[in-house]
């Protein structure tokens, strides 16, 4: 390994680790407040009123099943897709116990500001865990999956994705309300502004110079190419 992919590397996994944590952290700040939950969340809670389950392992549960999805997209998992699964799913239930410690009456300008600050704290720590580009997690690959094997962009299709979990998740008996559409319609364009910003360039991908032509910079909301060797 040379010392620049070593330098990388010590960048990615903790940007990969922060990323994650603070999801687990923006899932129970949406759920908490109690005016609907993310998309995916809407999806768990039906799963944990159907079965019975924790929010957690609901999580865990739809991540792997979510996963089988890739198989005909030729997404292949990595280091964070494995992490994306076992982190989230095991640190959701201890930020919800803690946001459990608040009072039980906030006023109601509290708790909508805190689902807006969970759902601007999720498209944070999906940028950077995708950024660290140790594979995406299991919802986050179906995207990007998608995105590459259909050229188009990031938002319009995190929207699409997120709407069709939500029915699903609405029908199994979960939460639906003001914070689901509104995660549902901004987390795309918040994905789409942030993940250039946190992207990490790897070795084999050469260094952008202003002599290179206009095309060949990722247009804003697009995932830049990954290129194999």
């Amino acid at each position: 390994m040379s010392q620049n992919s070593s330098r990388r590397l010590s960048r990615r996994l903790p940007q990969l680790f922060v990323g994650l944590v603070l999801y687990a952290l923006s899932i129970a700040m949406v759920v908490h407040p109690a005016l609907g939950s993310m998309p995916w969340d809407v999806l768990s809670q039906g799963l944990s009123h159907q079965f019975g389950w924790s929010l957690g392992t609901s999580v865990l549960v739809s991540s792997v099943g979510v996963l089988l999805c890739w198989i005909p997209l030729r997404q292949r998992p990595g280091v964070g897709t494995v992490a994306n699964v076992v982190v989230i799913g095991v640190m959701v239930d201890p930020f919800v116990a803690l946001l459990n410690l608040l009072p039980e009456q906030l006023p109601v300008v509290a708790r909508i500001a805190l689902m807006l600050a969970g759902i601007g704290l999720n498209g944070l720590a999906g940028a950077l865990y995708i950024g660290a580009r140790l594979g995406p997690g299991p919802r986050d690959g179906l995207m990007t999956g998608l995105v590459a094997r259909t050229g188009g962009r990031v938002a319009p299709i995190r929207i699409g994705i997120e709407l069709t979990v939500v029915v699903i998740g609405w029908a199994l008996g979960g939460t639906v309300g003001v914070g689901t559409v509104l995660y549902a319609l901004s987390v795309g364009p918040i994905l789409g502004w942030l993940m250039p910003r946190f992207l990490v360039r790897l070795d084999h991908e050469p260094i952008p110079t202003t002599a290179a032509p206009r095309e060949s910079a990722p247009r804003p909301g697009r995932l830049a190419p990954v290129r194999r060797r």
